[in-house]
Order: structure tokens, then C-alpha cells, then sequence
């Protein structure tokens, strides 16, 4: 796709400014000041206070989205709003010629993506989708190691998250922990969400996003909270091209920790701890190597194309792969309740959390052994195949 260059700063709208979308709001404060993006206007179910908008100027503040982008003249909106919310408010913003920043997961099913996706291509703006480890630098890196055959052959790709969440958590909003909400899909677990980066990174490490690139998917979802979704869940993902990818993934840890993606080579392992951009490469006769990469702002690779012409770095068509997983998981058999001697509950930051006995080890066991949790001898784990739709 090609744009007509935009001058700057350019006018930016951001629907959704709590929560996540307080990250969002710093990241405007820090490319405004470099005199890239102008925040014109915030959409949110309550304003958001002269302390939140501190540093930005005059702030057009509305429910009604597509009336703010039409009185604002936004050229770019940033949509951080419930999954299920993403499809309409995208559609607005193509609707009126405004390119966009659109949260990772982009939609709750593969067709919610598909109406996303279509509605961009018909309108020819361009989106961005906000999955902010696909801009790290560490990717050409670990790309041009794996093609110099530093660890040799590849024999899959393992993922491991440890994070933990109370339950309050899930007490934020009301699509919290929902698969469904009124009937309409939300898919709202650990896999699709809070930990959506592993499995993305997982796939664009193996050079497999689009969505023809996965070729199947056997999943196992728990919860040991009480919602609807998953919060336990390990994932083992056959791509097109062959490669076996594990997704070991929790919100109930005992030690929380930096979640990575490991490449397990027949002579070394590549880990990168996405979050961090660091990469630690460990090869047979060689001693371990650190690296620390850069990281490109995905907000400001979407100016730098309207303005530049430089490549988007994660177009909807390259989440494809990792909504095909999302699709997967939507159709799967309800997450499993974990029995009560499987976890304990323990104090939190404002409420108690649960945390499921052994699962740190565990989780990391199966990222390094590429296996599911009922492989490694979990007795609250049985296989569950699904296969890719």
C-alpha cells in the first residue's frame, strides 16, 4: 500500500485511556514533544482529569468516536479498548480515512479479524497492530543467527510466561475473564491476551505469521480463577513449515518472572527475553553471549510510513498466523477448573491471588522440552486437540 505523505505533527485520537491506555498517553507525551503526533482528542466512558492529559495542550474529550475524528480532523486514531470493541471502532476510523494503531489481540475470532482487515484494505489506510515485540531489533538478529547456522538445525521453539494477576484483576471490567459477554465472543485468556506476545514472537521468530503458516494446533486451558476463560494453558502449534512451537503460559505464578521465547537448536539454544530486548545465545564450545537490542515504537514506524514511506512492521495481514491461533482457542472446549489441592490462594496487591502449585517449574519445563503439560506428568492435565480453522 502506498500513502500520500502527511505533514507533522500529526493529529492523533486515543480511544481507551485508562488502563493500557496509560501507557499509550505517555508514548504520545514523549513523540509529541518530539514534534511527531499532536493528541487532539481522548474517546473514554468518563474524561480523563487535567493530571492524566498534563503536558498535551487543549484535549477534545467524547464517547462518540467517530464524531471526535470527524471534529478533530484526526489523521490517526489508537484504538487500546475492549477485544470486542476493536471490529466497530476500526471500521469508523477506515470509514473516515484514518490510519490506526490497533491493540493487540485485533479481534476475538478470525472473522471479527478478516471484517478488520477487509475494511483497511477497502479504505487504504494503513494499521498498525500493537504487538510492540515485533519492533524489537533482536528479531533481524536472532534471524541472521539462526541463518548462519550458529545453533544448527532448528528443532522448535518453546515460550514460557510466569506472570501473576489477583483477582481483582478480573474484577476491572466486565469483559474481564469472559469468553463470551451477551453472547458476543471476547476471548479473553492468557493466551490471547496478557501473554499474546509469546505466542506472536514465538511465530515471527519461526518466519511463520500469516495465516497459512500454521497448519495445526493442540491446546490445554485451565483456570484456577473463577472466570470463564483461561488463565493456565500451554499450547503446541505445528507450523507450515514443519517447526513444533510450545506455548507454556500462566497468571498463577509463585515467583513471577520475565516471559521469553527459547530456539532450541541440534548445537545451542537462542533465548530472548522479549520484554526486555535481550538475547542470550549459547552454542557447543562457545562460552554464552548477551545481547541487548534496540527497539523500534510501533507508533512511530506508523508516522514514519504516513510521512516517509517506511514499511509497516506488523500489518494486520502478518498477525494472520497468530489470529488463526486466537481461532483455535475460541473453539476449543472450555478451560478446565483446576481442583482446589492444585492451588493456594495468597495475598496480592489490592485483593488475594491464586497461584497453582509447581506451575513456574512447569511452565518452564515445557517451553524446554517442547512438550504439553499432561506430557510432563501434571495429574490435573489431559491432551485436548483442536485443530487449526
Amino acid at each position: 500500500m502506498t500513502t500520500t505523505p502527511t505533514p507533522l505533527p500529526l493529529p492523533v485520537v486515543l480511544a481507551g485511556g485508562r488502563g493500557h491506555g496509560h501507557w499509550h498517553l505517555s508514548n504520545l507525551r514523549r513523540l509529541q514533544a518530539e514534534g511527531l503526533v499532536r493528541l487532539v482528542g481522548v474517546c473514554d466512558l468518563a474524561p480523563l482529569t487535567d493530571a492524566e492529559l498534563d503536558g498535551f495542550g487543549p484535549v477534545a474529550q467524547s464517547t462518540d468516536f467517530a464524531g471526535l475524528l470527524e471534529s478533530t480532523s484526526a489523521a490517526v486514531a489508537i484504538v487500546c479498548t475492549p477485544i470486542h470493541s476493536h471490529r466497530d471502532l476500526a471500521l469508523a476510523a477506515a470509514e473516515r480515512g484514518v490510519h490506526l494503531l490497533l491493540e493487540k489481540p485485533p479481534a476475538p475470532s478470525f472473522a471479527e479479524f478478516q471484517r478488520i482487515s477487509e475494511g483497511m484494505a477497502a479504505a487504504g489506510v494503513a494499521c498498525q497492530v500493537g504487538f510492540q515485540s515485533l519492533g524489537s531489533h533482536a528479531l533481524a538478529g536472532i534471524a541472521e543467527a539462526l541463518e548462519d547456522g550458529l545453533i544448527g538445525e532448528v528443532k522448535g521453539i518453546g515460550a514460557a510466561g510466569a506472570w501473576a494477576r489477583d483477582e481483582a484483576y478480573y474484577r476491572r471490567a466486565p469483559w474481564a475473564g469472559h469468553r463470551l459477554l451477551d453472547g458476543t465472543d471476547v476471548n479473553d485468556g492468557v493466551l490471547t491476551n496478557p501473554l499474546a506476545h509469546a505466542v506472536a514472537t514465538a511465530l515471527a521468530i519461526d518466519g511463520s505469521t500469516r495465516a497459512e503458516d500454521v497448519a495445526h494446533v493442540a491446546g490445554e486451558l485451565f483456570r484456577a480463577n473463577d472466570i470463564e476463560s483461561d488463565d493456565t494453558s500451554c499450547l503446541r502449534v505445528t507450523t507450515a513449515r514443519g517447526t513444533t512451537l510450545t506455548i507454556a503460559v500462566t497468571l498463577c505464578a509463585e515467583q513471577p518472572g520475565e516471559p521469553y521465547v527459547r530456539v532450541h537448536g541440534t548445537r545451542g539454544q537462542i533465548t530472548f527475553w522479549y520484554k526486555q530486548d535481550q538475547v542470550l545465545l549459547q552454542r557447543a564450545g562457545h562460552g554464552p553471549v548477551e545481547t541487548r537490542y534496540a527497539r523500534t515504537d510501533l507508533l512511530h514506524n506508523l508516522v514514519e510510513h504516513l510521512t516517509l514511506g517506511a514499511d509497516l512492521l506488523v500489518t494486520p495481514e502478518h498477525t494472520g498466523a497468530f489470529m488463526r491461533i486466537v481461532e483455535a482457542i475460541r473453539l476449543m472446549p472450555a478451560p478446565r477448573r483446576l481442583p482446589p489441592e492444585a492451588w493456594r490462594s495468597e495475598p496480592g496487591p489490592s485483593a488475594p491471588r491464586r497461584v497453582v502449585l509447581g506451575v513456574d517449574a512447569l511452565v518452564e519445563k515445557a517451553a524446554d522440552s517442547l512438550s504439553l503439560f499432561s506430557e510432563l506428568g501434571a495429574r490435573w492435565a489431559r491432551p485436548e486437540e483442536v485443530p487449526a480453522r
